[in-house]
């Protein structure tokens, strides 16, 4: 770690700027986009087709759904799922909030239950004990990265959504890559995620039926045969573009790479941050394996938790910010948000884990290209400010 401080070191990194996230996008996607502008078909077209027959062979999933993007992915397959007006679901606190609202769309009400403490998770016992008569679904959340205990999850036999928008790549114990269970599970290719096709989503699903619903759907409700004149149920117009799916392919033939590229930054974190854990008491995310040997994380985002009795949160993303480091707040939690306290009665105290964890988290840069000089400094600046 270079010993280099002071003045001139700040003003060197002020104008070298470590961004927070950045997509891996080059000449293949360039082509891709190319072909599909010079073809004057750009929705509707074959890329649909393969770039959803491709993805369901990567998860090991039985058909896929490409849509606009996670959230509505998620609203779709709640509607798929049985949650309608007047039932529950029940979801983690500490995720992104479409993952409630997407309920909330079909008038449906949220149930937080608290989240395991280790892998930042839905706790299948507090999942348990918060289940009513009205539960229409579960909703846990492969919260960055981490596979949850899906056969924990699965035990309570209720229908399951599965939101893994940040998880490609992950693998559960048992053997199944997350998606792959036959739940309806969603991804989303924002441009931060491990797949970028700088808006997009995907759903996931064991049963063919399921899919010719969710294919209307997003259609506009058209019957399965695209009559333009038919609509036999309420849609909506959530598709996504033959661009898009240009950009996924492409993407996808980088994957592997991609996910080992991530993996391989989080190891020079964690060798880089492994004093700071140890010894200033700033938690680093979870090892795979911290529920059973066999689970694998899909690397998304590396965030770490600041230590409780030094610098808030906060005043550390401010500080990272001042010396040319972006980070951010990674999450907020869903109940203590306005229109959730307003509108729901959820306060502070209901869900002490999640609180705990979301006001020490932050997300520290990282993407496949980041370089472990990049590293270094990020690491070696992080610890001069919690010093």
């Amino acid at each position: 770690m270079s010993a280099d401080t002071g003045p001139a070191r700040m003003e060197r990194e002020e104008l070298d700027i470590i961004p927070i996230a950045q997509p891996v996008m080059g000449k293949p996607e360039e082509d891709a986009v190319l072909e599909v502008l010079r073809s004057g078909h750009l929705s509707l077209g074959p890329r649909v087709p393969e770039f959803e027959r491709r993805f369901a062979e990567h998860v090991g999933s039985t058909c896929a759904s490409a849509v606009s993007n996670g959230t509505t992915a998620l609203h779709l397959s709640m509607r798929a799922a049985g949650v309608t007006d007047g039932t529950e679901i029940v979801t983690s606190p500490f995720t992104f909030v479409a993952t409630a609202n997407a309920a909330v769309y079909e008038r449906a009400r949220p149930v937080f239950a608290d989240i395991d403490p280790v892998t930042l998770n839905l706790d299948p016992a507090a999942a348990r004990a918060a289940i009513t008569d009205k539960t229409a679904a579960i909703v846990p959340v492969h919260i960055f990265g981490y596979p949850a205990d899906m056969v924990a999850f699965e035990a309570l036999g209720l229908p399951i959504v599965e939101d893994a928008a940040q998880a490609l790549g992950a693998r559960h114990h048992d053997g199944p890559a997350v998606g792959g269970r036959g739940n309806p599970s969603i991804f989303g290719f924002y441009p931060n995620k491990q797949l970028a096709t700088g808006e997009g989503g995907m759903i996931t699903m064991g049963e063919a039926a399921m899919k010719v619903r969710v294919d209307s759907e997003r259609n506009q409700g058209r019957a399965p045969n695209m009559d333009w004149l038919d609509h036999d149920r309420l849609g909506f117009n959530y598709r996504l573009s033959d661009v898009a799916c240009a950009i996924g392919i492409a993407q996808m033939d980088r994957l592997d790479d991609m996910l080992a590229a991530r993996a391989r930054v989080a190891a020079w974190y964690r060798d880089a941050l492994a004093g700071l854990e140890r010894e200033r008491g700033l938690q680093l995310p979870c090892a795979d394996g911290a529920t059973h040997d066999g689970d694998r994380r899909g690397w998304f985002v590396f965030t770490v938790q600041v230590p409780r009795d030094g610098l808030s949160r906060d005043d550390v993303i401010n500080a990272l910010r001042a010396r040319g480091i972006q980070s951010k707040p990674y999450l907020p939690a869903i109940h203590l948000m306005s229109y959730y306290k307003d509108e729901f009665g959820y306060r502070e105290g209901m869900f002490p884990v999640a609180e705990d964890v979301a006001a020490r988290s932050l997300a520290l840069p990282f993407f496949p290209q980041m370089t472990q000089a990049q590293v270094e400094r990020v690491s070696g600046t992080l610890a001069d400010i919690l010093s």
